[in-house]
């Protein structure tokens, strides 16, 4: 075997070259993580690589250059907090008893200075509840960064006056996936939520008002492919129960009613049709909606579209 023979092609100070043969036999070079070698010969060609580029990043055209993670709208200081760590030091050693014992003094008085201000506390514990019920109903980073910036745009119109932080923050959720057409009802989020659905629904009305959110009203269209998916239901009963429900909104039979309902009852008669077994009150149950809504609804559909 070659012996492996190490090679510095570069001096200090000068930008990295990338290496694409060996400068001794010509052959090919492999790279992993530490080294560059020569697949022929055996040559280190390069090792322990170092990055001699900006510590700073731009994560858009319209932030600073800054390093460290992006903000987010997730904490309620953007994620610009300082971080004590623990137990090791910068680099990874072990730090002695006495110097554990300094820095969870530095911890706990950083953690006692952390909010500025009782509103800074608000938003902490209001994005920590968005935060849960994001989790909880497994919805996208998205939605739970502009739910956030809903719930901060609440509180500085002074909204959370007279209202439950969890209130508001599970009606800013529930306007953020509202503005996103997301098919998710208001009792999927009361299901979870530390709040009754009266005052989500009152704090809700005030987000919508205040603020001008602009959500577009559901339709039941909407509803369909996730019902459909919830119930394993075959290719065929989903396609027909969607155009069963894009023919009654066409036709403006949906206007007022409530769209998952809706929607429950053009999945239950798409397979009736097509001899599948489902039950209403299985539908129902995924909907939030009553088996007496859907044999409403279904009636509605054999007269006027069925």
């Amino acid at each position: 075997m070659a012996s492996r023979t190490r090679l510095k092609h570069r001096d200090e100070g000068q930008d990295v070259v990338s290496i694409q043969q060996c400068p001794e036999c010509g052959g090919p070079v492999s790279t992993d993580t530490i080294e560059t070698v020569c697949d022929d010969c055996g040559l280190v060609v390069d090792e322990d690589d170092l990055d001699r580029g900006p510590e700073w990043r731009q994560y858009n055209a319209h932030t600073e250059r800054r390093t460290g993670a992006p903000m987010t709208e997730t904490l309620h200081d953007h994620g610009l907090a300082t971080e004590i760590g623990h137990g090791r030091d910068a680099k990874g050693n072990h730090i002695s008893a006495d110097k554990r014992r300094r820095l969870y003094r530095m911890r706990r008085l950083h953690a006692q200075g952390r909010y500025k201000s009782k509103a800074d506390r608000n938003l902490a514990h209001g994005f920590r509840e968005i935060g849960r019920l994001t989790g909880t109903l497994g919805l996208p980073k998205s939605i739970e960064e502009q739910a956030c910036a809903l719930f901060r745009s609440a509180q500085n119109e002074d909204l959370l006056r007279g209202r439950s932080i969890e209130a508001m923050a599970t009606a800013s959720l529930h306007g953020a996936i509202r503005v996103n057409g997301l098919s998710r009802t208001l009792d999927e989020l009361v299901r979870y939520a530390r709040v009754d659905e009266d005052r989500i629904k009152n704090a809700y009305q005030t987000l919508n008002t205040e603020l001008g959110l602009p959500a577009k009203p559901m339709q039941p269209s909407q509803y369909v492919p996730r019902l459909a998916s919830d119930l394993n239901v075959p290719k065929d009963v989903r396609q027909r129960a969607a155009t069963l429900a894009e023919a009654a909104e066409a036709d403006a039979l949906t206007v007022g009613l409530k769209p998952s309902g809706f929607a429950a009852a053009c999945l239950y008669l798409a397979a009736q049709e097509h001899d599948y077994r489902l039950t209403q009150q299985a539908i129902a149950d995924h909907a939030s909606a009553s088996t007496q809504t859907i044999r409403t609804h279904r009636e509605t559909l054999l007269e006027t579209v069925a």
